[in-house]
């Protein structure tokens, strides 16, 4: 427990060590603690246990982040708690490689850094493309419209592109209310998430007005559609700010047996009808609805 590990720390520093980290990894429980003891004083750094069997190299992989760390001029805390953030997410993206425990990816955090980029990059021309268009304005619902895309592997907000303050209709046309930025979006975000955990295919989504034209256009170009009910959102679920969208896209893809192009809802109390669509990334999103739109053959 969390005494033998102070006591192991300070034994093993009264062999002459400076500084002891002993791991707590091993030890049961939905939290994982480190013990760092250092200068006299004990530092508990904890992280979510992670549920995953891809976990070879993670000592290693902890042990030269803290190097690396420390010879960027960190102090030894700052060092060991930023190694440990380093190690679990790098424990969280682990690779699912051949047979047996997989190994932890060390270079997630580089990764992310660029693939958010690229999303950023990608929304940015998506909304482009939108302000192209004169008289689409009539898409946008009373709640407006978010374009979201998230990275490879994303698995929270902060992993999503969006456009603070969203898209809005001025003058028939859909303008940015700013730019493109990670974190950006929470309700199209909540979508794209799902449907990402579902299909890695599917990065990006965009919700619109609900109009049955867009619905029939949508299926005579052969994209797949589904829906749920948000008067069956259980009450557990509507209680918790956030939850409402993922239970109801998640209910809809598995009416469907797969993540559709299309899910649309029919509102509720307070709440709008609205149709969100689905796809590769921000820019495939914005085709799909430009296509849909030809084919309503209506555009304001």
């Amino acid at each position: 427990d969390l005494e033998d590990q102070k006591r192991a720390a300070r034994e093993i520093a009264s062999m002459g060590a400076k500084a002891v980290v002993v791991k707590g990894g091993h030890i049961d429980g939905p939290v994982v603690r480190d013990v760092l003891y250092v200068d006299g004083e004990f530092h508990v750094l904890e992280a979510e246990r992670i549920s995953t069997k891809n976990t070879h190299g993670t000592g290693c992989t902890f042990a030269s982040a803290i190097a690396a760390y420390l010879a960027h001029g960190f102090t030894t805390v700052e060092a060991v708690r930023h190694a440990k953030e380093f190690v679990t997410d790098a424990i969280r993206y682990g690779l699912d490689l051949g047979r047996g425990p997989g190994p932890v990816n060390p270079t997630w955090s580089v990764l992310r850094r660029a693939w958010l980029f690229e999303a950023v990059e990608r929304v940015r021309a998506a909304v482009e493309e939108l302000d192209r268009v004169d008289g689409i304005g009539w898409v946008c619902p009373e709640s407006m419209i978010n374009l979201a895309e998230v990275i490879p592997y994303g698995s929270d907000r902060s992993d999503v592109v969006g456009i603070p303050g969203r898209i809005v209709n001025v003058g028939g046309k859909l303008k940015a209310s700013s730019c493109p930025k990670p974190g950006g979006s929470r309700h199209v975000a909540s979508a794209v998430l799902v449907a990402h955990s579902l299909d890695r295919r599917v990065r990006a989504a965009m919700n619109v007005r609900y109009d049955e034209r867009i619905l029939l256009a949508a299926r005579d170009l052969g994209l797949t559609v589904s829906s749920y009910d948000r008067s069956k959102e259980p009450p557990e679920i509507k209680s918790v700010e956030g939850m409402s969208i993922r239970w109801g896209v998640g209910e809809a893809f598995n009416r469907a047996g797969k993540v559709t192009d299309i899910v649309y809802h029919l509102g509720d109390l307070g709440k709008e009808p609205m149709i969100t669509i689905f796809g590769e990334d921000a820019v495939d999103v914005v085709k799909k609805l430009l296509r849909i739109l030809n084919k309503v053959g209506q555009f304001g």
